[in-house]
C-alpha cells in the first residue's frame, strides 16, 4: 500500500477545488479516485461561526476532548479517594 504525504493529498484537494475531476487526478497522479474524494472531504475548509475548520481539525479536537474527559474522570476518582483519607 502506498502512503501519500499530507502535502501531496492537500495539493490534490486544491487541484480538485480548482476544477479538476477525481478521475483526471487519479489518472495523472496515481491514487484511486475514491481516495482523492475522501481527502477532499477530510481537507476541505468549512466555515463555522466565523472560524475555518477541516475534518482533520474536527477529528483532532474530538481526540483531544476524549483524552481530557478521561483525565477528568481520573481526577474525580483521585478526589474521592483523597476525601476519604482527610
Amino acid at each position: 500500500m502506498i502512503r501519500y504525504s499530507q502535502e501531496f493529498k492537500q495539493s490534490l484537494v486544491e487541484m480538485h477545488n480548482q476544477g479538476r475531476s477525481y478521475t483526471e487526478l487519479a489518472a495523472e497522479y496515481g491514487p484511486l479516485a475514491d481516495s482523492i474524494l475522501n481527502w477532499v472531504k477530510f481537507y476541505t475548509v468549512h466555515e463555522v461561526d466565523g472560524e475555518k475548520w477541516t475534518q482533520a481539525d474536527v477529528n483532532a479536537l474530538q481526540k483531544e476532548n476524549a483524552k481530557l474527559r478521561e483525565e477528568l474522570e481520573i481526577l474525580k476518582r483521585a478526589a474521592v479517594l483523597l476525601s476519604k483519607y482527610n
